[in-house]
């Protein structure tokens, strides 16, 4: 069944008449149709990596011309350091994008998820609708190109040399490369691009004309969503999933993890690093001796229909009506 004949049967009803499930396969279909349509296609960018770390990467995996494998990575305390979300929703504020009581709405959400450490659904809905509310009315464009410029002074800079050595790994090989996660497809197609990958798989949200309607597609794309968007894409371009590897830091993302043939745990929580020590998992740990703070994992996730959507969003918008 086709994403389009799968969001027929559904009949596109608001995700609180959804169940969880539906919500998880239709916003990882979106999000996988989302990243074919903008695979970027460009050269691999030079790794940030010393020679030692590509080295052990490249020794240990891919198997180079095997083009049924490819590779998926988490980005968030994985590729980069901190949350996506949090750094572009600093711009987004510098550039006076929304209210200093929406950034301290925003705020609390962030420190009570840090604090609590559960995604507890009604701040996550809160969450949710407060993002949505903030970009509805506003232009595709006008948040692609404040992205490019986030990224050049927030992000940049936050990317893990080990986890790129390991992605430009598999790009040597000859194989494709996509982030996956929760954060909008457009600040994670920025980055995908700016480090010479594939393409990015994304939280979806719906709009029409290039412009923001409020509404996901699905639901943020996370935990059981990232796993099916991963199932999604690889499906349309013709994977073996037992030939695949994926990187991660977070239990959350152990749906994901656990499809592939080569999971790896990278920079993990407590409980990602006991489950990869009893499933035999790969596990590679680039922090130094004082871990990198964890800047807003649950709230990114909550949160991230913040920008999401794009042409995809657009397209299939136009295709149901």
């Amino acid at each position: 069944m086709t994403m389009l004949d799968r969001m027929a049967s559904l009949g596109w009803l608001p995700h609180r008449k959804r169940s969880a499930t539906a919500r998880s396969v239709l916003a990882g279909e979106a999000a996988a149709e989302a990243a074919r349509k903008t695979s970027l296609g460009v050269e691999a960018a030079e790794a940030a990596a010393e020679a030692a770390e590509a080295a052990e990467a490249e020794a240990e995996f891919p198997v180079v011309g095997d083009v049924r494998a490819a590779a998926f990575f988490d980005l968030d305390n994985t590729v980069m350091q901190g949350a996506a979300l949090f750094h572009f929703g600093r711009g987004l504020y510098k550039r006076q994008f929304f209210s200093k009581r929406e950034l301290a709405r925003f705020a609390w959400q962030q420190t009570w998820f840090r604090l609590a450490g559960v995604e507890d659904p009604a701040h996550m809905e809160d969450a949710r609708e407060s993002a949505l509310s903030i970009v509805r009315g506003h232009h595709v464009s006008e948040l692609m190109e404040m992205g490019e410029e986030i990224y050049d002074e927030y992000m940049a800079g936050r990317i893990w040399p080990g986890t790129r050595a390991l992605a430009q790994a598999h790009l040597d090989a000859g194989q494709k490369v996509w982030l996956v996660t929760a954060a909008p497809v457009e600040a994670a197609t920025i980055i995908a691009r700016r480090l010479g990958l594939t393409g990015a798989l994304g939280t979806v949200a719906e709009s029409v004309d290039g412009v923001y309607t409020g509404r996901l597609v699905g639901e943020p794309l996370h935990g059981p969503a990232k796993a099916e968007a991963v199932r999604a894409l690889a499906l349309a371009e013709s994977l073996d999933l037992t030939r695949c590897a994926a990187y991660s830091d977070s239990h959350n993302d152990i749906p994901m993890l656990s499809i592939v043939g080569y999971p790896y745990a990278i920079n993990p929580d407590t409980k990602l690093k006991r489950h990869a020590r009893e499933h035999d998992w790969r596990l590679r740990d680039y922090r130094t001796a004082r871990k990198a703070a964890k800047v807003g994992i649950p709230a990114a996730a909550g949160v991230g229909a913040l920008a999401g959507g794009a042409a995809a969003a657009a397209a299939l918008h136009r295709r149901r009506r």
